[in-house]
């Protein structure tokens, strides 16, 4: 039975809450895809699995289910598009999958980020140093989110400050009750917020992505003021959250591999590649939960119907069975196809697979692109001004700052 072998050897097993893995996850994510590939961690009621074969087949498989999210996700945002299944969810989807790529994203959406990203880097750009997480990444994403809402501008920080505690919520494994407060607080704040404002968008639409969702529909179908509340606090989440991590992980990869900078300074489209190749060596969300609907049969045993199943992305992405050379970051590497990189047909996990794609995931590819293409261009000669910092974080995880230092030159 899978619970005898897993009290067996879970003593020997990393343990993802202890204080050696928040310090170096990938050493403990290889003993477990080597040692341990079916864990059952008792603090989080989960089974853990690490390997790509396994964390593949619960993103695709219908038998996995995110039934997990009405506790996981629920609470902070309300019910979201994650936790629909069948016909409801594919018509929900559908709603709101059109203003997050094609015409839309690139002729209403890309002057939004043209515009967030070189105002941001205005406020640094002659000084000759900064801080890219802090000075840009944290508010680069939110910023845009908010802008493509149509909301006021100067409500940025108070929706940074709610981004920052669903976050903190989502990524709360340990359970502590302040945190928990937080994020509940948070949706009540934001509920408060967005209702009138949904209410007043549904009778005087405009040209931004609230009215869309507003004005939206599908067979009869459309969204109810609490369906757009929830998807805005989900956007804030998923899309602020990974954007961040993703820039400040691109960047922190290419100044640690200066030749590979260098050949995306000269050659601005291998940015793509920086990015996929960011996702998959160090991936900003490191772990999805699924929920199977019977019992599995996975890689060290089987997993019950109803049980928690903890995807760790972080090592299955590294998972020397799929890539070659997987711990060394190589912008240039054959197996993994930057041209499907930001689809559901992509090699790496970052943006799960399957009905739960990531919806945003192309919103991502051209918010990077932008930001990576205006602060190479408005710091020319790049360097870090420290060590290379560590990055910060177990649910999700990046460097909390990144100081550079360069030559200004005039806007």
């Amino acid at each position: 039975m899978i619970k005898e072998y897993a009290v067996t050897t879970a003593p020997q097993a990393p343990d993802i809450l202890s204080p050696e893995f928040a310090a170096d996850p990938y050493a403990a994510y290889r003993t477990m895809r080597e040692q341990f590939p079916l864990i059952w961690h008792e603090g989080m009621q989960s089974y853990l699995v690490s390997r790509y074969e396994d964390v593949e087949r619960a993103f695709k498989e219908p038998v996995f289910t995110s039934d997990n999210y009405d506790w996981q996700l629920e609470p902070v945002h309300g019910r979201t598009i994650l936790q629909l299944k069948g016909r409801e969810h594919s018509v929900r989807r559908a709603l709101v999958a059109p203003a997050f790529r094609g015409k839309e994203l690139q002729e209403k959406f890309l002057p939004v980020i043209e515009r967030n990203a070189r105002e941001l880097i205005d406020a640094f750009r002659a000084d000759g140093s900064a801080d890219l997480v802090s000075q840009f990444a944290t508010w680069f994403p939110i910023n845009v989110i908010v802008d493509m809402l149509g909301l006021p501008r100067e409500d940025h920080a108070r929706f940074h400050g709610w981004y920052t505690s669903i976050i903190g919520f989502l990524g709360n494994l340990t359970q502590d009750p302040e945190v928990t407060a937080a994020g509940l607080r948070t949706r009540e704040e934001l509920a408060a917020y967005m209702i009138p404002i949904i209410q007043e968008r549904r009778a005087n639409p405009g040209d931004d992505l609230l009215s869309t969702l507003c004005t939206a529909e599908i067979d009869g179908t459309s969204m109810s003021d609490e369906d757009i509340k929830a998807f805005v606090s989900l956007l804030l989440a998923a899309g602020g959250e990974t954007t961040d991590k993703a820039i400040a992980g691109v960047f922190r990869n290419l100044l640690a591999h200066p030749e590979q900078l260098a050949a995306v300074r000269a050659d601005r489209d291998l940015i793509a590649a920086a990015f996929a190749e960011t996702l998959r060596f160090t991936p900003p969300v490191h772990m999805i939960m699924r929920q199977p609907a019977e019992d599995v049969v996975l890689s060290g045993g089987t997993v019950e119907a109803g049980k928690t199943v903890t995807c760790l992305i972080a090592a299955a992405n590294r998972d020397g069975g799929r890539y070659a050379a997987p711990d060394s970051f190589d912008i240039f590497r054959a197996d993994l196809t930057t041209a499907n990189a930001f689809t559901a047909a992509a090699d790496h996990l970052a943006f799960a697979l399957g009905r739960h794609f990531c919806v945003g995931a192309l919103l991502a590819k051209a918010e990077i692109e932008v930001g990576v293409n205006q602060l190479l261009d408005a710091l020319p000669d790049l360097a870090l001004a420290e060590e290379l910092p560590a990055e910060q974080g177990l649910f999700t995880r990046g460097p909390d700052s990144l100081r550079v230092r360069f030559t200004p030159v005039a806007g």
